[in-house]
């Protein structure tokens, strides 16, 4: 079996405990990812997120890592500078793609395909030119917010049980940033925007809406997830929702307990299928984010999750899509051919 991730931690954990050392990935490491597991599980690529975290949330174990916060810009482009440095020590095993073509050749050739993503965009408003140097140097996805605040509008607060519609919209320059997105060409993830951001994004883009690591409100009623309307407004457009794996977004409590049933995981599939279609839902782990249910327990889980899914009917061209068809298609729609 053969799968696509919509999004993942990893740049973030190797900053953080392997900043001088990134090589460590084709060996082994904490955390959910790895190359020896990657290459065990079957994924031929994924959403790899550029990701400046709070202070408040690596402080006290990373007191240097902490300050350098102070220079968000320069913090993004260590990151990105790790993938770029991982994919020198792959010897062509892995390769940075910024078209379709080179997913498709990529797949064809076995090589593991890596989609540089910016999750959360404060950064970029500190510097005029930011977004055109990202994308020169091969960043093809963004997503605006985080859970907080920035120059370009609001991103999804609250605590569990809570709603998405928690703020509001887009401010002028984030319209701007949107446009410009559009105008690259970039996938713009629609994770962690609250609902009036939502729904302007999906007047101001005729792109797919895409949500890299969301999973669903009527099932899990964190402010993260998607209600039915933002869903079905997904599918109409072409787009694509990744299936967050993370306890906090999938069970009905929102516990962060990794004592969870993969049936509790399966169930947001299975709905989004029944909602939209099985052409619009794909996996967005959030690996290396997230902590994942027990029986999942990293990427070597993923041929664990396929069966459990197939034994609820999504087998053959329907899983195919899910697992991996999905992302490369839409994908294809966003940077065109």
């Amino acid at each position: 079996m053969t799968y696509f991730d919509g999004h993942n931690d990893l740049l973030l954990n190797l900053w953080l405990n392997y900043p001088d050392n990134p090589g460590v990935f084709f060996d082994k490491i904490e955390g959910h990812l790895d190359f020896p597991r990657i290459q065990q599980a079957g994924l031929i690529g994924g959403l790899f997120a550029i990701f400046i975290p709070p202070k408040s949330y690596i402080s006290e174990k990373y007191p240097h890592h902490a300050k350098k916060l102070d220079n968000p810009l320069q913090v993004m482009w260590e990151q990105l500078a790790i993938l770029k440095e991982l994919i020198r020590l792959s010897e062509g095993k892995v390769k940075l793609c910024t078209t379709a073509a080179e997913l498709k050749q990529a797949k064809r050739e076995r090589v593991f395909a890596a989609v540089a993503h910016i999750e959360g965009a404060d950064a970029l408003s500190l510097e005029s030119t930011a977004l055109d140097t990202f994308y020169q140097a091969g960043v093809r996805s963004v997503g605006p917010f985080w859970n907080t605040s920035n120059a370009y509008g609001a991103g999804v607060t609250g605590s569990f049980p809570g709603t998405p519609n928690s703020g509001t919209g887009l401010t002028p320059a984030g319209k701007q940033l949107i446009a410009q997105l559009v105008d690259k060409k970039m996938v713009i993830d629609c994770s962690h925007m609250n609902e009036q951001t939502f729904w302007e994004v999906a007047q101001l883009s005729h792109q797919p809406l895409i949500a890299t690591h969301s999973s669903v409100h009527q099932l899990c009623a964190q402010p993260r997830n998607l209600t039915d309307e933002q869903l079905l407004a997904i599918g109409k457009s072409g787009g694509v929702v990744g299936i967050n794996f993370g306890n906090a977004f999938i069970r009905p409590d929102g516990a962060r307990n990794e004592e969870t049933d993969l049936d509790i995981l399966v169930d947001h599939f299975c709905y989004v299928v029944d909602l939209v279609g099985d052409e619009h839902v794909a996996l967005g782990s959030d690996f290396d984010g997230v902590s994942v249910p027990k029986t999942l327990g990293d990427v070597t889980g993923l041929p664990l999750l396929a069966e459990s899914l197939s034994r609820r009917g999504l087998s053959g061209e329907s899983l195919a899509k899910i697992t991996y068809k999905n992302w490369l298609r839409v994908l294809e729609r966003t940077w065109g051919q």
